[in-house]
């Protein structure tokens, strides 16, 4: 697509730094990282969110991001990975992308980057749950 950053990754018209590719996508490192070694990866049909991916390419696409994550961690001696994705909200991009950035104990990266809340009861907890649930059955 025209003007999409991660197209032009794909198509191999933008300088960046690859880490990996396969038919299901394209690895780089995020020219931002939250640490060295962040690493972005990014379906090579453009996909603005997680909704738009067909289920036929989801096991692809996720067995590289998981390959990513396994040779982030081992390639950088960290002690773990954070694999996460926005859609939409915050999603600076819009082809679906996933961040996988490398984890120290003690790198000050506190759990998710927005505030915590809590469910005032069980109930209202229970309420969230099945509206969940109900949109699950006209997925």
């Amino acid at each position: 697509m025209e003007g999409c950053l991660f197209c032009g990754v794909v198509a191999g018209v933008l300088d960046v730094t690859r880490v990996a590719e396969d038919p299901s996508g394209v690895a780089i490192l995020d020219h931002r990282p939250v640490f060295k070694g962040h690493v972005l990866v990014a379906p090579r049909s453009h996909l603005p969110t997680l909704a738009d991916v067909p289920v036929a390419d989801l096991g692809d696409f996720f067995a590289f991001v998981q390959r990513i994550a396994i040779a982030v961690e081992s390639g950088l001696g960290a002690g773990g990975t954070f694999v996460a994705m926005n859609n939409k909200v915050s999603q600076s991009v819009p082809h679906l992308h996933v961040h996988v950035v490398p984890r120290t104990k003690g790198d000050g990266l506190r759990g998710f980057f927005w505030p915590r809340t809590r469910y005032t009861s069980e109930t209202e907890s229970s309420e969230y749950a099945a509206k969940i649930v109900a949109a699950l059955g006209n997925a």
